[in-house]
């Protein structure tokens, strides 16, 4: 029989999330064979059951579409609870589905009661993998942008943990020139990379400065900056926080001598009227609290019984 160390079990915890001793189990009767393993794992059905409803997901993937006619492209994020399922060819079907389902859905429709390809419904077609899966699988959130003259373009980042849409108005042959197309892929990226909050100053509330304004000031006051100097130096850092959730304030991360603000202006010269009209970014699992297991506490556990 071949000797089964805790790394082993780790591993195959890691990508099943069974428990240790089943895990240790099936790690045995599959002789060492870490594939064989986790063949065991899912055929006894060990893998954690996610079928209640509060079961924390937050893998998965965000995913996007952009149709034929280039003005109109939808977003969406579908979690799962592991990432070793969220790479399964049927929750990627899912997806795809989810995404279908969001490009014919109305803008702010309920995607669970929207059509399924092959299926009566995406809540049908949720609750039907997660029976067969045994993990809770969430349809957390949906957009759409668009346009009715210029292009919208959709990037997707490190195989679905990051995308972004973008939405550009432009006149009919700008939108056809190379050059915006280009412009549209890198600050795509750029939206990926840099995640902004905001597409300009003027998008950005009033509460929400005074809130950071009250921020910088705190911290300001805990440093022991007195109260004359403070009031500066806080109007210093509002504004060099703009320039960091503002899309248009942001360097660009291809030409990092220029404002995304300032390559728009170019971009007016060459093609005509460029105007950007809004964009969305989606982080896999953002805000969502996930619990951190501690293997070496429960691999004690196991050692004592």
């Amino acid at each position: 029989m071949a000797q089964i160390d805790l790394k082993q079990v780790k591993e195959l915890r890691d990508r099943t999330q069974a428990g240790l001793n089943d895990c240790k189990s099936a790690l045995s009767e599959a002789e060492g064979d870490m594939e064989k393993a986790v063949e065991i794992i899912l055929k006894k059905g060990l893998a954690k059951s996610a079928k209640r409803a509060g079961a924390i997901a937050a893998e998965g993937a965000v995913s996007a579409f952009v149709d034929a006619s280039g003005q109109s492209g939808v977003i969406v994020e579908v979690n799962i609870q592991t990432d070793f399922a969220a790479r399964n060819a049927d929750f990627l079907k899912f997806v795809d589905g989810v995404v279908a389902a969001a490009s014919n859905a109305k803008t702010g429709a309920d995607l669970g009661a929207e059509p399924f390809p092959g299926g009566p419904t995406v809540e049908d077609a949720r609750q039907a993998l997660v029976g067969k899966l045994g993990e809770n699988i969430t349809v957390r959130r949906w957009d759409r942008l668009i346009v009715e003259a210029g292009l919208v373009h959709a990037y997707i980042h490190m195989g679905g943990k990051v995308g972004a849409l973008l939405a550009v108005k432009a006149s009919p042959e700008g939108a056809k020139s190379a050059p915006l197309k280009k412009f549209m892929e890198e600050t795509s990226m750029q939206i990926a990379a840099m995640t902004p909050s905001f597409l300009s100053v003027s998008d950005v509330d009033s509460d929400v400065k005074a809130r950071q304004a009250d921020i910088f000031d705190s911290q300001l006051k805990d440093e022991g900056k007195p109260d004359e100097v403070r009031g500066k130096i806080v109007e210093g850092k509002i504004a060099k926080w703009m320039k960091e959730i503002c899309l248009l304030e942001q360097m660009s991360v291809i030409d990092n001598e220029k404002t995304i603000k300032a390559q728009v202006a170019d971009l007016n010269k060459q093609v005509g009227p460029v105007e950007l009209a809004g964009f969305v970014c989606y982080t896999r699992g953002e805000g969502i609290e996930t619990k951190k297991d501690d293997f070496a506490a429960e691999a004690t556990r196991m050692a004592q019984g």
